[in-house]
């Protein structure tokens, strides 16, 4: 009897098995077990066959194919899906491979374009991975290489006289990992596009991802002059001077090396966010999100809305995907795309930035929009003004495009309620202000703690730089209204509008159940008058009624200054 239970119940498992379900003893229904949230995945092939969750972004391919565009650029920031996309087209692609059963049900199967399936010769390299140290950036980079030649050894073998040499050439720099130079290997792509088309009787396709990477990293590193020449003479020769390539794909946060790379290149397009051509393929559209978030029984509502969608990618609204999979998976309303996208890069440009990009920033944080100038398609780097500087901050995503307001100028915005708090800390470096001494400061405001932000702005203040110019009350009005950025989610920040009687400096508008706060600025240069200008600032407060139109809890708050010396006055209404 035991035995025959016991076998009833192996055949009982392998059955639900089968079917990828188990059973519930205490409710006594079947659950279907949901695939695997594909965290990290950026393998096609691995992403289909070990049955991960695949968001359909296969008409990429029809796309592409039509459009024959010798090169195309597609700038996207960090996380947005670039080099799963990547790997898509490669495993279609390439010739080497028998992948229908992967693209099986798939939506480009579904078209004309389904017989190009395994068709072309492809080179696929990712410099995604090519950061810190010169040596490890141009090692990364031959090891890419030399990896798509060991694919294709079998090709390599039987090398005519001509060939052979070139080839060994080659092959020696590419293994010389001791050698921080990129300019002995220049032409290791376009060698081996055209022993592949010689092979193959068919022109080659070539993807490369994250092929900005190198050229970031030796800005920040400060080594770009040793990285551009041979990189950028790699690129060139692949891109432009070989007549073995069909159609090139690369991806990356902005466009660089202008002059060396693209200069004459026919058939060239450059998609940046704002272009309309592949906009809904990278990060996920509306319908996309909702549909993976009811899989893993969540639903889109308007906190997650709030939290991961705001990008606009041409005509299409995007969400993160990056933080959407996260938030399938941990079931947490926290941000995660801050925690993955390093700003050593934002920060880096930030130092050298215009007195019109400060006023901007500022302007931003206020009012939570800016209408400017913007760049998109040169490097900041390459071109140090303020319009590229904004580009580079759409491009690597802290900030989205709204609207376009007349040609070359748009209104700018912070995306969402994640990428503020990102913002909290490149306001914090800013200032160059530890973020532990702001988060105590605004975690006072919030608790209505009168002691707490005393001391913390007192702190603020003896921590600032010695050439911070703080030397009016205006200044000390624009450091604090720069710091409000760590307020938005909680509060409207509104500064210099008119409010009871006058205009008041700074009020804080509670957007939850928390204290307002009305805020009034007054400096001297005599430390004897520092009490008595703390208390007109509050009398003013009082006498001009700038909180009027403010409901519960308000508190008013007069801040004297006499250089880095203050006095706080609080009031509670």
């Amino acid at each position: 009897m035991f035995a025959l239970f016991l076998l009833k119940n192996i055949v009982y498992i392998a059955v639900v098995n089968s079917f990828k379900i188990r059973y519930n003893k205490i409710t006594e229904r079947v659950i279907e077990m949901k695939k695997a949230i594909p965290l990290g995945i950026m393998d096609y092939e691995k992403l289909i066959k070990d049955d991960y969750y695949a968001v359909d972004k296969t008409l990429m391919i029809k796309d592409f194919l039509k459009r024959k565009s010798s090169v195309t650029l597609i700038t996207r920031p960090r996380r947005f899906g670039k080099t799963l996309n990547m790997s898509m087209l490669a495993n279609f692609f390439d010739i080497t491979k028998d992948s229908k059963e992967i693209f099986k049900d798939t939506k480009i199967m579904k078209t004309n374009y389904a017989d190009q399936i395994n068709q072309y010769p492809t080179i696929f390299i990712t410099f995604a991975g090519a950061k810190n140290s010169l040596q490890e950036i141009v090692s990364w980079i031959k090891r890419g290489i030399l990896k798509e030649y060991q694919r294709y050894k079998f090709i390599l073998n039987d090398l005519d006289e001509f060939d052979k040499p070139v080839y060994e050439a080659i092959k020696k720099e590419l293994i010389n990992f001791d050698n921080n130079q990129l300019n002995d290997i220049t032409d290791s792509l376009s060698f081996l596009m055209e022993q592949l088309e010689k092979y193959y009787q068919k022109k080659v396709m070539l993807f490369i991802d994250e092929y900005d990477t190198p050229f970031i990293e030796g800005h920040v590193g400060g080594f770009y002059n040793e990285i551009k020449g041979g990189l950028a003479g790699l690129l060139h020769n692949a891109l432009k001077l070989s007549s073995s390539l069909q159609y090139a794909m690369l991806t990356g946060i902005q466009r660089v090396a202008k002059e060396s790379i693209f200069s004459d290149l026919n058939n060239l397009i450059v998609c940046t966010v704002m272009d309309k051509r592949y906009d809904q393929y990278f990060g996920f559209t509306e319908t996309e999100t909702e549909t993976l978030l009811k899989y893993y029984d969540l639903r889109l509502n308007d906190e997650v809305r709030e939290m991961y969608d705001g990008y606009h990618m041409g005509e299409v609204e995007i969400y993160n995907p990056w933080s959407i999979i996260n938030y399938a998976d941990n079931k947490e309303l926290i941000p995660y795309w801050v925690n993955t996208s390093s700003n050593i890069m934002i920060k880096k440009v930030m130092e050298k930035s215009e007195v019109n990009f400060k006023e901007g920033y500022e302007t931003l944080i206020r009012q939570g929009y800016l209408d400017t100038q913007i760049m998109m398609e040169t490097s900041f780097y390459e071109q140090s003004q303020t319009e590229s500087l904004w580009g580079l901050f759409v491009n690597a995503g802290y900030l989205t495009i709204e609207q376009m307001i007349r040609k070359n100028r748009y209104r700018i915005r912070i995306p969402n309620e994640e990428v503020q708090q990102e913002f909290m800390s490149l306001t914090a470096y800013y200032l160059q202000v530890s973020e532990s001494i702001l988060d105590d400061l605004f975690y006072a405001v919030e608790t209505k703690d009168k002691k707490l932000f005393e001391n913390s702005y007192k702190n603020i203040l003896m921590t600032l730089p010695s050439y911070y110019d703080l030397k009016d009350e205006n200044s000390y009005h624009m450091m604090v209204l720069g710091m409000s950025a760590w307020l938005t989610s909680e509060y409207e920040i509104i500064s210099n509008q008119e409010a009871g009687l006058g205009r008041c400096d700074i009020i804080l508008k509670a957007k939850k159940a928390l204290p307002s706060y009305v805020i009034e600025f007054k400096y001297t240069k005599d430390k004897k008058e520092i009490e008595k200008e703390s208390e007109e600032a509050v009398k003013q407060i009082i006498e001009k009624e700038y909180a009027k139109k403010l409901k519960g809890e308000i508190v008013y708050i007069g801040l004297a200054h006499c250089g880095k010396e203050v006095e706080v006055k609080w009031i509670e209404k």
